[in-house]
């Protein structure tokens, strides 16, 4: 197909959040609408199974890669950070998990200075989104979505038999165990749900991109590596590219979208000139907008994961040897149901360090699977520990620790210095130390301690009181990085406004996870998918349509 000149709308990024405002959009079959992706195309098998996200951890073609700078916290440590640069983006290579996070999450966006982002602003969003596993027609609650998009699987019934152990041992604790974390009181012990339609993953690419690709108003251009937005005055009136080696340019009648997330969206509105005017004047770029916060306030979930050889079988009982693997494999081309079908993260919960905490403190992973003899660089999760074993893992729901990221030079094509900068306040410190102990306390509870044969990693030679230590040599991103053009009322210390348009820009917004005023209580890929529902619809009230 040929590139359209001249647009009503370019989408920057056929990602989460570009997926979806690009298909929104050109449902006005008037609105001409051009989505530009730096990846290639996500039909490949490793894509679309979802336990195959293992085999893109580490793909230059669909990942962007990238290194952050050294944790001082983890001990001068530097942390992976892949993110999709692919059709999906990061939906495309991620674990699938759905998880919208809690009200209270949301009222703290309302209540700094973002009117219409409370969680009674944003449930209807997250609803027209879905069409899920547990919504029916006595779902009088409007908790969950029916007949939308993105499916949302319950996955209570398949999940390994270890997962209810995992339950009955949070029971145990004291511990409610929820059927649904996505539900009313999502709080406890529980199943995840995930992102599958029919056995394969249903990114937003699969849910709102592909369902619409024909319509005659929407054009995707692949490989399209934007460079800079192009203005006229203080108006950005279109995009310059690079495909095929050469450079483009298109332009757009109404707006520009910047859907290329949490590292993406701050690292061209900083080539662009949009920035802190002291580092893009050290730089040589022309100074558009002064905005010293685009790039700043970095968030992100730091986890640790404990390993445990187990009594009993696991999945690495049926994934590792090369029978099971084949017996995997027929059943899911059979019915596709089975261990291929789903993500490794099945169980987890969200709990409270303390009893009379207002909200939850902890996420909590459980996997029925281990991986402690392979380097991560070489990890694959078809070829698991070749012994029994399962891992437990948590991070902190709210870390209060900011980073920031920006370019270092002027070529648009280099990556960002990423500053993470986690455990940089007594808070988030305090809570890894609760967190650490949290997870050998559910190790030792019945009826999971049944079946445990030792702890391997950290292993028993490492004792209570030196458990943080372990957490700091250990602990990693859990690939949600947010808010690094976060949306406030005061052009000083935020990027957009409650309508997320970019402050003091015309034609301009940005509409992904990068907006977050916060990290949100769990996995980021639902609440992003709401955020661009929600920003769409501004986008077409904005044109005056209904």
């Amino acid at each position: 197909m040929s590139h359209p000149e001249d647009v009503d709308y370019i989408v920057v990024g056929a990602g989460t959040a570009g997926c979806v405002v690009a298909s929104r959009l050109s449902e006005d079959p008037w609105a001409k609408v051009a989505l530009l992706e730096a990846g290639g195309s996500d039909l490949s098998l490793w894509i679309q199974l979802p336990i195959g996200y293992g085999r893109t951890f580490f793909n230059p073609r669909i990942n962007w890669m990238f290194d952050t700078e050294p944790v001082a916290a983890l001990g001068g440590r530097s942390s992976y950070w892949p993110r999709g640069k692919v059709v999906g983006g990061s939906g495309s290579i991620n674990a699938m998990v759905h998880v919208r996070g809690f009200p209270h999450d949301y009222n703290a966006w309302r209540d700094a200075g973002n009117p219409g982002w409370g969680w009674d602003d944003v449930l209807p969003w997250f609803t027209r989104s879905e069409d899920h596993d547990l919504a029916s027609a006595a779902d009088s609650d409007g908790y969950h979505g029916r007949g939308g998009p993105q499916h949302v699987t319950d996955i209570t019934k398949s999940v390994h038999p270890l997962c209810h152990t995992f339950l009955e041992t949070g029971r145990t604790l004291g511990h409610r165990v929820t059927s649904d974390f996505n539900g009313p009181d999502g709080q406890g012990f529980g199943i995840y749900q995930i992102n599958t339609r029919g056995g394969w993953r249903a990114s937003t690419a699969n849910a709102y991109y592909w369902p619409v690709r024909h319509r005659r108003n929407l054009t995707l251009i692949r490989k399209a590596r934007v460079t800079r937005l192009l203005f006229e005055g203080n108006r950005v009136v279109g995009v310059a590219f690079r495909k095929g080696g050469r450079d483009r340019v298109i332009r757009a009648r109404r707006e520009v979208v910047l859907c290329a997330g949490a590292i993406g969206s701050p690292t061209i509105l900083q080539h662009s000139g949009v920035g802190d005017a002291a580092l893009l004047m050290r730089l040589g770029i022309p100074v558009v907008a002064d905005l010293p916060a685009v790039g700043q306030n970095l968030q992100d979930h730091l986890a640790v994961s404990y390993f445990y050889r187990a009594a009993v079988p696991t999945l690495n009982n049926v994934l590792h040897p090369f029978t099971g693997k084949l017996r995997a494999a027929l059943r899911y081309i059979a019915d596709r149901r089975g261990p291929l079908s789903m993500s490794v993260n099945q169980a987890g919960g969200f709990v409270r360090a303390h009893p009379a905490d207002p909200h939850p403190t902890f996420q909590l992973y459980f996997s029925p699977v281990s991986y402690t003899r392979t380097p991560i660089a070489e990890r694959r999760l078809l070829n698991p520990d070749p012994f029994a074993a399962f891992l437990l893992s948590f991070n902190a729901c709210r870390p209060t620790s900011r980073g920031h990221l920006a370019i270092t030079v002027p070529d648009p094509f280099a990556a960002p210095a990423i500053h993470p900068n986690y455990l940089s306040t007594e808070i988030d410190v305090a809570e890894a130390r609760l967190g650490v102990q949290l997870l050998r306390t559910i190790a030792q509870a019945r009826p999971l301690a049944d079946i445990i044969v030792e702890e391997l990693v950290p292993g028993p030679g490492v004792p209570d009181d030196a458990l943080f230590d372990d957490f700091r040599a250990r602990a990693d991103t859990v690939y949600h990085p947010t808010s690094t053009c976060r949306m406030g009322p005061d052009p000083r210390t935020s990027v957009v406004d409650a309508r997320l348009r970019v402050h003091g820009i015309a034609g301009l917004r940005v509409i992904d996870a990068s907006i977050f005023p916060s990290v949100t209580s769990g996995n980021t890929n639902a609440p992003t998918v709401m955020v661009a529902e929600k920003g769409a619809a501004m986008l077409a009230e904005d044109r005056n349509l209904r």
